[in-house]
């Protein structure tokens, strides 16, 4: 039997979860909360890192972080109206640079 071929795989129906995620957080009145940033287009975004280096090396070795799953992260993020989640960005956020990714 001959299987059909195609140019290009086709989008898979739901993303595949990214697993454990380091997540940036800020201290707040009940404890930590998880930071959230701004795209190039200005959208609100949620931020995780696959490993504690890669978020050392965009946010900077003393930025507090906490181990979330994706879902448990989407969940945090949806009551604010955040429905996008960046993982592993490469930009810091800091305007003053010009970089695409603010903190918001």
């Amino acid at each position: 039997m001959s299987h059909p071929l195609y140019a290009e795989d086709p989008e898979p129906v739901e993303p595949v979860p990214a697993g454990l995620l380091c997540v940036p957080v800020r201290s707040g009145p009940a404890g930590c909360t998880a930071r959230l940033f701004r795209t190039p287009l200005g959208g609100r975004t949620a931020v995780g890192f696959t490993s504690p280096q890669r978020l050392a090396a965009v946010l900077g070795g003393g930025q507090p972080w906490v181990r979330l799953s994706e879902a448990a992260l989407r969940a945090l993020a949806e009551p604010v109206g955040v429905t996008v989640l960046t993982v592993d960005p490469g930009f810091v956020p800091d305007v003053s640079r010009g970089h695409h990714l603010r903190a918001v």
